[in-house]
């Protein structure tokens, strides 16, 4: 990927709000988790992904599980305390507050979106939760949103903190993603972690068309965003952090959601489309 001296505003710095002529990156993804926080428009993106693979939700599962695996490693194992979660969408189940949390009720979790559905939704839930806050940023604007009072308020920077920007950066799709997460990593201390999943393209020749078809849908949607990255390309968003090993006798690398310290053994092999979004955790050494 080169840089880019203009990049190409993201959807996130556009929110869409409540207007139902428009679909919502967190609206789709709610409809793809089954969830009832969305519109017709919303539910055409989805129903549009799903005429080129049927198991589209199956994306958004592995993508969810992921996250609730990776947020419970670091709370467990890592001890971190403090997270970043960028782009957090609707509240659901299993939110990255209530898995933290369920380890150390003192953990600190700040969600970042601009969506103003999701802040509603986000800030009625948080009301009374002294641990977890809601701002009001845009993601794709690390300066923005490091420097927010919300944020700067909660999360102590001398500190490990854990960034979250899980589904989010394949809607950033101009070539200077990189140099904008490194805005985020460069400010982090050591110690910190990054998580991250994103649309993959494992340029397979069996699995590449299908996933460029998927780009192409989500492109020219109503939704307008959904870069497929190869491997090289996403792991190289994680700079010179040092990629943690996705199981027992793995190599640091990228793996598709599901292949990520699974909870138990694999009984199945993986759909196609469950190898279409790939995830990695990292350290800043």
């Amino acid at each position: 990927m080169g840089e880019s001296s203009a990049p190409v505003p993201a959807p996130s710095s556009v929110p869409v709000g409540v207007d139902d002529t428009r679909a919502s990156i967190a609206r789709v993804y709610d409809a793809a988790l089954g969830g009832k926080d969305n519109y017709a428009i919303d539910r055409e993106v989805l129903e549009q992904a799903r005429a080129v693979t049927p198991e589209i939700s199956e994306m958004a599962w592995a993508n969810r599980n992921f996250l609730v695996r990776a947020v419970r490693f670091l709370a467990l194992h890592a001890g971190m305390r403090q997270f970043l979660d960028c782009g957090s969408g609707l509240p659901t189940a299993e939110n990255t507050h209530q898995i933290a949390q369920r380890v150390d009720r003192t953990a600190t979790v700040v969600y970042v979106d601009n969506d103003p559905v999701v802040l509603a939704h986000g800030q009625a839930l948080l009301a009374s939760d002294e641990r977890t806050r809601m701002v009001d940023a845009d993601i794709f604007t690390p300066g923005d949103v490091l420097g927010h009072p919300g944020v700067t308020g909660a999360l102590d920077f001398s500190q490990p903190v854990a960034l979250l920007h899980v589904s989010t950066l394949h809607h950033y799709g101009d070539e200077s993603c990189a140099e904008m997460v490194r805005g985020y990593l460069d400010a982090l201390p050591s110690g910190s972690y990054f998580v991250l999943s994103h649309l993959l393209d494992p340029e397979d020749p069996e699995l590449t068309p299908t996933a460029r078809r998927l780009e192409q849908v989500a492109l020219n949607s109503a939704m307008g965003s959904g870069t497929f990255r190869t491997r090289e390309q996403i792991e190289r968003l994680a700079g010179d952090w040092e990629i943690v090993a996705p199981g027992p006798d793995h190599t640091p690398e990228l793996v598709p959601c599901d292949r990520w310290w699974p909870d138990g053994p694999a009984l199945r092999p993986l759909t196609a489309t469950e190898q279409l979004f790939g995830c990695l955790v990292a350290r800043k050494p």
